[in-house]
């Protein structure tokens, strides 16, 4: 009997990529020279060690750089799509090279208890992240990841000193975590992208956002995403949220890449969407992945906002290793740090 056909994933949430548009677009990027260097170098900042391994409740959100963030609410650590290796990439000699080292290297974090993956791209899951977070002193946190890639996960953590929980998500499926005051709950919910790590298993795994839903605070991550109705209806579900991190990046030439990534103008409709009060732009100013220079996105967003007259501080951009700190009931607003 032969083996059954690996699922694939497709309705109004999948993106079929043609090959040949894939093609006609290297053409043009390498005869247009493209990406352009920055007009201005994306700099970081010194994270503030001591502040992220406090014992805290207040919620905090801090750019590792393109999609990875370190999420803090109510004592608990949450890890988004971590990737610290120079190249998001199959191969350590080719491939997306890093432009920014990391805000916060992996050695550095705080004990990580959950980490979120939001599809299996390699800018978004890297083999030597991941294993450097299950490594970390004390053991492994539990991997929350879409369906399909939980296979991915069994072959490729280390099990020396026992095998990472690894806990796979359909779409609106739901994990629970305890915090310190309240219950945390992690959706797992669809918007419009697609997945792969070859050639042939484009769309065998899951992709989506994560709303962490806790009684005090309600935050968004959007993953990467093309426009659709989608974050609207996650509005209406779980909304309206505290903050959210909406990707603002890897979004020219538009005739290919609107089916799978927002441009700034479209990320901020996406924030009003979703009922954000405000955001932090994510996917950019790491990897050139797409025709857009490394600055351009935050410049693009700017625009965006003025065009619509809406207050910069609505949606912000920071720089890798900084903190976004939020303020918790019955505690003054909290400044931003560094």
């Amino acid at each position: 009997m032969s083996p059954p056909e690996p699922r694939r994933y497709a309705n109004r949430s999948g993106v079929e990529i043609d090959g040949a548009g894939v093609g006609r677009w290297m053409l043009q990027r390498a005869r247009d020279r493209l990406p352009k260097a920055p007009q201005q170098q994306v700099v970081g900042v010194r994270p503030d060690l001591a502040f992220l391994h406090a014992n805290r409740t207040a919620p905090a959100l801090t750019w590792i750089g393109h999609s990875s963030l370190l999420y803090q609410i109510d004592g608990v650590n949450v890890l988004v799509d971590p990737v610290f290796s120079r190249r998001a990439s199959p191969v350590p000699f080719a491939g997306p090279k890093r432009h920014q080292p990391p805000g916060v290297r992996a050695h550095e974090l705080p004990r990580i208890d959950v980490v979120l993956l939001s599809h299996n791209h390699y800018d978004h899951l890297d083999r030597a992240s991941m294993r450097a977070v299950a490594r970390q002193a004390g053991g492994p946190p539990v991997f929350v990841v879409p369906r399909g890639t939980e296979s991915w996960f069994a072959r490729h953590l280390p099990s020396r000193g026992g095998r990472a929980a690894v806990t796979a998500c359909d779409w609106d499926d739901v994990v629970r975590w305890p915090g310190r005051t309240g219950e945390i709950a992690l959706h797992f919910l669809a918007v419009q992208h697609w997945s792969n790590r070859t050639l042939f298993n484009r769309n065998h795994s899951l992709w989506g956002s994560w709303a962490i839903v806790h009684p005090d605070f309600r935050f968004w991550f959007s993953g990467d995403l093309g426009y659709s109705d989608e974050p609207r209806a996650i509005g209406a579900r779980f909304g309206p949220f505290d903050a959210a991190a909406i990707a603002i990046g890897a979004y020219e030439p538009r005739w290919f890449m609107r089916a799978q990534h927002v441009n700034p103008d479209e990320a901020v409709q996406v924030m009003l969407d979703v009922g954000a009060r405000e955001a932090i732009g994510v996917h950019w100013g790491t990897f050139a992945l797409t025709d857009e220079p490394l600055d351009q996105p935050p410049r693009d967003l700017a625009a965006a906002l003025t065009a619509r007259g809406i207050p910069a501080e609505r949606f912000r951009v920071l720089r890798h290793g900084e903190t976004r700190r939020y303020p918790w009931p019955d505690t003054p607003a909290a400044a931003d740090s560094p």
